[in-house]
């Protein structure tokens, strides 16, 4: 039995935790749009993020990804994958939290070094030494995304028992 949503599930997490990955199989199993914000930014701005960190900086694409988090918040029961620096926006957080319903993909920082070294992409990243920064990172945003709701380690998963960790934690909840 897969449960009704009535609002968004945002997932939140480090790149390489899964969220675009294990969100479209989510949204598929819960019958409802998937959306990933980083794409939305990229079609609002018409280039890359890479293009728009390089041409106007972080803190222009962090300006740009609330307007498209706040957009999104609004259109209702969908899957909504989010960049990794998103939730660390408060504002942007308390409107997760009151609109939709966050879930962390955690993932521990071999299991996220081993899985963003398969592609680029990544303007963060773009260091002389990746897995140090995505251990800053760790340090840095697993203390802000506990207050999601509900955390899935994603670890030792599969996408698809990621998935199913996920409907299990939504039956729990009456606010979906």
């Amino acid at each position: 039995m897969v449960p009704r949503i009535t609002r968004p599930v945002v997932l939140i997490g480090l790149m390489g935790a899964g969220k675009s990955t294990v969100g479209r199989r989510l949204a598929k199993k819960l019958a409802v749009p998937f959306v990933d914000s980083d794409d939305e930014i990229k079609k609002a701005a018409g280039c890359s993020i890479e293009d728009i960190f390089k041409l106007f900086g972080e803190e222009e694409f962090r300006a740009g990804e609330k307007r498209v988090m706040e957009r999104l918040l609004e259109e209702g029961p969908m899957v909504l994958a989010t960049g990794g620096g998103v939730f660390m926006n408060p504002e942007v957080r308390a409107r997760i939290l009151q609109m939709g319903t966050a879930v962390w993909l955690k993932a521990g920082l071999e299991a996220l070094a081993e899985r963003t070294s398969r592609r680029g992409g990544r303007p963060l990243l773009q260091t002389s030494d990746p897995k140090a920064t995505l251990k800053k990172l760790i340090d840095e945003r697993y203390p802000v995304y506990r207050e999601a709701p509900i955390t899935i380690d994603t670890d030792d998963e599969t996408h698809e028992s990621a998935v199913e960790l996920i409907i299990e934690a939504l039956k729990d909840r009456t606010d979906i």
